[in-house]
C-alpha cells in the first residue's frame, strides 16, 4: 500500500477512550492520521477519520477488520469526503454561483478565498493566488490592506482591464472581527456595473420580454417566431392561437416589445373577469355610475393601454356583449365610459389569444362573426409541445437553471432514462406543464442527477397519493390504528434502508435524526447488515 487515503465515518455508543482505542489501531498499522472530527449527540459519538498510509500499512479492508473490534462500534461506513472537505465544497458552490465578486484576505494579508468572479475581473484566471500575500499580486490599490488597519470602504468605482476585458464595478470592503473586536481579516465584494442596470432595469420594466426569451429551435417554433418579428411592427390586430400552456402571452409581449411603441403592455384574461365587470374594467366607469363605483369613476384598460398594447387573452370566453362594445372600439378607435356621453379617443395595438376553436365557436352563434374577421387580420399559430419535442432538452435546462437561480444553488441535471421519459410523455399541458414537472423534480430529488423517479406527472400524483392513503387501511378490523400506522413506518424505513449505501444516509433522506432512524430500526426489529 502506497501513501494512499482512508477516509472513514465510524458510529459508536458513548463511552471514554473510543479516541483513544482508534489511535492506537492506527498507530500499530504505521498510518499518519490526516484529519479527525468527533461529535456526541444523544449518548453516541460519531467519529470522521482521514488517514494516510506508509509502505508498511496492511490494506484498507484489514484496517477495517482490526477497527470493527472496536467495542460498541455501531456502524462504520468508508466515505469519499470529511464533513470539512463537504462544508469547503459548499462554500466554493455557493461562492461561484453568486453573481458578485469575493476576495477575503486574513490578518497577515494571505489570500484565504476567492471566487470565480473575481478571479474573472481581477483578471487572476491563470493565477493560483490562494495563500498568496495580496500585495504580491498584481492589484491596482491597497484598499484592502488598508481594511486591516480598520479603513472599510464603500461603493469605490473600479475601472479595470484585464485579458478577460473591461471591468466596471462598485467595490466595498469590509472588516471581519472575533468577539474581542480585534481585526482578523477583510473580504472586498466587486458588483458588476453591468449587472447592477440589468437588475434596476428588471425593476422598472418588469414585464420587457423580447424574442430571444422564447425558446426552441425546433421548425414549428421557429416558424411562429419568425412570422411574429415581422408583424411586430404593423398596427394591425395581431390573434394568437394556441393550446392553453404553449406560451401565447410570452409572444404577446415580444411583440410588444419588438414594435418600441411607447405606452403600456397591458394584459387582460376575459376568462378570469365575471362578465358584470368585465366591461368596466375594459372601458372604465364614470362616477356615480353604479353602486360601488369609485368617487372620481375609473380609467379602463383600453385607455390605460393608450399608445401601448392591450392583450385580450382567452378572448373566446368574451360574453356577446362586450364582444359587439369590442368591435365598436376597434372600427371607431375611442371608448365611451359606463354610464358616461363622451368619445375618449385610444391608439391602442390591441393583440387576441385563444385556445378555442373560433370557428366553431360561430357557427354555435357564441362568437361574433364580424368580430372574428376584424381580429384575425394577423393569425399566429403557437405549436403545442408535443409537436416540438426536439425542444423538451433546451426548455428543461432553462426551468432547471432558474429553479436553481431562485435558491442559489448550481442546476441539477437529468439523467438519459428522466429525459426519455420527458420526451415519451404525450404533454396535454403544454410548457406549463413541463414547468412544473421539471421544478418538481428539482425539489423531489435528493441528487445532482435527476433520475425518472423524480419525474412525477400530475396523474402519476393523484395514484401516488391514493395508493399512500390505501396501504396501511388494507385491514381495518383485524388492527389498531397505531398498529397500522407502524406497519406503514416500518415498510417506509426498509425501503429507504435498501435505496441508500448507508443508516446516517437513509435518516438525511428520511430528514430525521440519525438516532432516530437508530431507535426505529430497533423498535422494529429491521438489522443493520
Amino acid at each position: 500500500m502506497n501513501n494512499s487515503t482512508l477516509k472513514l465515518e465510524l458510529l459508536f455508543t458513548d463511552r471514554k477512550q473510543i479516541v483513544e482505542d482508534i489511535t492506537k489501531i492506527v498507530s500499530a498499522n504505521d498510518l499518519n492520521i490526516i484529519s479527525m472530527e468527533v461529535e456526541n449527540k444523544d449518548k453516541k459519538t460519531l467519529i470522521y477519520i482521514e488517514t494516510k498510509s506508509s509502505r508498511f500499512s496492511p490494506s484498507s479492508p484489514i484496517i477495517i477488520n482490526y477497527l470493527k473490534q472496536i467495542p460498541d462500534l455501531i456502524e462504520i461506513t468508508q466515505i469519499n469526503s470529511m464533513p470539512q472537505e463537504i462544508r469547503e465544497k459548499r462554500l466554493r458552490v455557493v461562492l461561484d454561483s453568486i453573481s458578485d465578486g469575493i476576495l477575503s484576505i486574513d490578518k497577515f494579508g494571505f489570500v484565504t478565498t476567492i471566487n470565480r468572479v473575481a478571479k474573472k475581473m481581477l483578471g487572476w484566471n491563470h493565477l493560483d493566488v490562494l495563500g498568496k500575500k495580496i500585495w504580491a499580486l498584481p492589484v491596482e490599490n491597497n484598499d484592502l490592506q488598508n481594511c486591516l488597519k480598520g479603513k472599510s470602504f464603500q461603493n469605490k468605482k473600479r475601472n479595470i482591464i484585464t485579458p478577460n476585458g473591461r471591468f466596471q464595478f462598485f467595490s466595498a470592503g469590509v472588516l471581519i472581527t472575533d468577539i474581542t473586536g480585534e481585526i482578523t481579516g477583510a473580504i472586498e465584494i466587486m458588483r458588476n456595473m453591468k449587472e447592477i442596470k440589468e437588475l434596476a432595469d428588471e425593476v422598472t420594466y418588469p414585464t420587457l420580454h423580447t424574442f430571444s426569451d422564447i425558446i426552441g429551435r425546433s421548425a414549428s417554433i421557429m416558424d411562429a417566431i419568425s412570422f411574429a418579428q415581422k408583424i411586430a411592427v404593423s398596427s394591425s390586430i395581431v390573434s394568437i392561437r394556441g393550446k392553453s400552456g404553449t406560451g401565447k402571452e410570452l409572444f404577446a409581449r415580444a411583440i410588444h416589445t419588438e414594435s418600441r411603441v411607447k405606452g403600456e403592455f397591458v394584459a387582460v384574461n376575459c376568462a378570469a373577469i365575471p362578465e358584470s365587470l368585465l366591461e368596466s374594467e375594459l372601458f372604465g366607469y364614470e362616477k356615480g355610475s353604479f353602486t360601488g363605483a369609485e368617487k372620481k369613476g375609473k380609467q379602463g384598460l383600453f385607455e390605460i393601454a393608450d399608445k401601448g398594447t392591450l392583450f385580450l387573452d382567452e378572448i373566446g370566453d368574451m360574453p356577446l356583449g362586450a364582444q359587439a362594445k369590442i368591435l365598436r372600439v376597434i372600427q371607431e378607435k375611442s371608448v365611451r365610459r359606463i354610464g358616461g356621453i363622451k368619445e375618449i379617443p385610444v391608439n391602442t395595438r390591441i393583440i387576441t389569444a385563444t385556445s378555442r376553436l373560433i370557428e366553431q365557436m360561430i357557427k354555435d352563434n357564441t362568437f361574433r362573426e364580424d368580430l372574428y374577421y376584424r381580429i384575425n387580420v394577423l393569425p399566429i399559430h403557437v405549436p403545442p409541445l408535443k409537436e416540438r419535442y426536439e425542444d423538451i432538452p433546451l426548455l428543461a435546462d432553462h426551468f432547471l437553471s432558474r429553479a436553481a437561480k431562485q435558491v442559489g444553488i448550481q442546476p441539477k441535471k437529468l439523467s438519459d432514462t428522466a429525459m426519455k421519459k420527458l420526451i415519451s410523455h404525450n404533454w396535454p399541458g403544454n410548457i406549463r406543464e413541463l414547468k412544473n414537472v421539471i421544478e418538481r423534480g428539482a425539489i423531489i430529488s435528493d441528487q445532482d442527477i435527476i433520475d425518472e423517479n423524480s419525474i412525477i406527472f400530475g396523474h402519476d400524483i393523484e395514484s401516488t397519493i391514493r395508493g399512500l392513503r390505501a396501504a396501511p387501511f388494507n385491514d381495518l378490523e383485524n388492527n389498531s390504528l397505531k398498529a397500522m400506522t407502524g406497519g406503514y413506518e416500518k415498510e417506509i424505513i426498509e425501503s429507504t434502508l435498501h435505496k441508500h449505501p448507508s443508516i446516517r444516509k437513509s435518516a438525511k433522506a428520511l430528514k430525521i435524526s440519525h438516532t432516530t432512524i437508530l431507535n426505529k430500526m430497533k423498535k422494529y426489529g429491521i438489522g443493520t447488515n
